[in-house]
């Protein structure tokens, strides 16, 4: 089973998300703030991260770069996901693998995290 780590600030967006990728078969994870984001288990590597951009306490491409840094996480793909950012300044902040803008469609979601993780 894949697993797929989620830091979204909004809880109905997080939830959607984790009900829906749970539908499909995924082990999903997910978190509210940067800061529970970094007291994670690192013991547990997941297949891909979804980061939302705009959170409470930082911003989802600070997250973003420092897992890229990090030769633990470095090659695993990342999303950034966002309402406001328009996705080639999020490509130019972060090296997110993918960018998708909110509202978003569930399948486009499901196709980019297929197409990731293979």
């Amino acid at each position: 089973m894949k697993t797929i780590y989620i830091l979204e600030d909004e809880t109905g967006i997080r939830d959607a998300l984790q009900l829906l990728l749970s539908f499909e078969d995924y082990d999903v994870r997910s978190f509210s703030t940067a800061e529970a984001f970094n007291k994670r288990d690192l013991s547990t590597v997941p297949d891909i991260f979804i980061l939302d951009v705009m959170l409470p306490d930082g911003l989802g491409t600070d997250v973003c770069n420092q897992l890229k840094e990090d030769p633990a996480t470095s090659n695993i793909p990342v999303i950034i996901i966002s309402a406001h950012a328009k996705a080639e300044n999020v490509i130019n902040s972060c090296k997110a693998d993918e960018f998708i803008s909110k509202p978003f469609d569930i399948d486009d979601v499901l196709v980019k995290i297929e197409k990731l993780i293979k």
